[in-house]
């Protein structure tokens, strides 16, 4: 008898590819999916088991949580696609004997919340639901240990750890980048415009490179529109015409292009974030720093993918790097992919 298995998601551009990859590789009548609109909500593809729900407003919020708590005592198992809603954490803590058939897919941003905001009573009140949750969680999903090395730091969480890429986005992607012939070097800061890129942070270790023949690339098409325009005006003002903000959403091609053409990339994030971006670089033997203390480069050290720490970024100096390529080639690829997912689902 096959299990049914439950997804829980927002629509985000993650969640669409993933929902076709699924019903292509396994029997969709196997998998039911609930979405919540979101930025991407305009790329589903409907179909019998891809149910979307509006929630803006009180009747059609309570209607959703009605069919979630139905659905979730009905599924063999459930997949939580991020942890971010605090109504589904309530949920979960009010219905603990569904958290051991509860598989949360750790995105990041729904673990390092708990760092966030400004620890009142509010925040007190939120951690309170979080960790009873997150401690009795059946079943954790990443690639990313350090990330449930945290969880059981943290919030002594005792589920099960399932190794899982869980998204295209993560995969290597092969691209043929074009024989280099211009003597300016492309850099690239950061992934979004979120303050957790610390963008201005790296426009002063890049400040001394200033007169030099450098391009500065700063994606900011994703996140908050006041940050973005704060960035950009400092950006500007310290780089002028070498200082190339991105604020358009790009297709994946054109995407995939922009990436081939950088030769540093610098993410400066505290917490693991941008996986999807530093994996693609990664895989197209870019030269990436992050910072040394985030569970993504204990990630790539223990799959012998060399990165820089952006601590000791001193000069522009940037290679191509085959070991690389062929690392991420072999860890980040489709077939480990497809046995990691027979096994999540199995």
């Amino acid at each position: 008898m096959t299990k049914k298995i439950l997804h829980i998601a927002s629509s985000t551009k993650f969640i669409f590819p993933f929902i076709n990859l699924v019903n292509e590789r396994f029997s969709p009548v196997d998998h039911e999916f609930l979405l919540t609109t979101d930025l991407a909500e305009d790329e589903v593809v409907y179909s019998e088991n891809v149910k979307l729900f509006l929630v803006n407003t009180l009747f059609l919020r309570i209607k959703y949580h009605l069919v979630l708590v139905m659905k979730m005592h009905q599924a063999d198992r459930v997949l939580l696609h991020g942890l971010f809603s605090f109504r589904l954490v309530q949920i979960l803590f009010f219905t603990p004997w569904l958290l051991k058939k509860c598989y949360w897919i750790i995105w990041g941003g729904d673990l390092y919340s708990r760092g966030v905001g400004v620890k009142n009573w509010r925040w007190k009140i939120r951690e309170f639901f979080r960790g009873s949750v997150i401690r009795n969680m059946g079943h954790l999903v990443t690639y990313i240990r350090g990330d449930v090395e945290l969880a059981r730091d943290w919030y002594s969480a005792k589920g099960q750890y399932h190794e899982c890429l869980m998204y295209q986005s993560n995969l290597y992607k092969f691209y043929e980048i074009p024989e280099k012939n211009r003597s300016v070097i492309n850099i690239q800061i950061g992934n979004s415009a979120d303050p957790t890129n610390n963008h201005i942070d790296v426009f002063e270790k890049l400040l001394p490179f200033k007169d030099d023949a450098i391009c500065i690339y700063v994606p900011l098409s994703y996140g908050s529109k006041l940050y973005a325009e704060k960035v950009i005006a400092l950006g500007t003002e310290l780089f002028g015409d070498k200082f190339r903000p991105i604020t358009e959403i790009m297709s994946f091609d054109n995407y995939l292009e922009f990436l081939g053409s950088i030769d540093i990339a610098i993410f400066n994030h505290k917490r693991q974030q941008a996986m999807g971006n530093t994996i693609t670089l990664l895989g197209l033997g870019k030269t990436v720093y992050l910072r040394s203390d985030t569970t993504q480069w204990a990630l790539f050290k223990e799959k012998n993918i060399t990165v820089r720490d952006v601590v000791d970024f001193k000069e522009l100096d940037f290679c191509f790097n085959k070991h690389n390529v062929d690392m991420v080639e072999k860890y980040f690829s489709m077939e480990n992919y497809h046995r990691q997912l027979d096994s999540l689902f199995d």
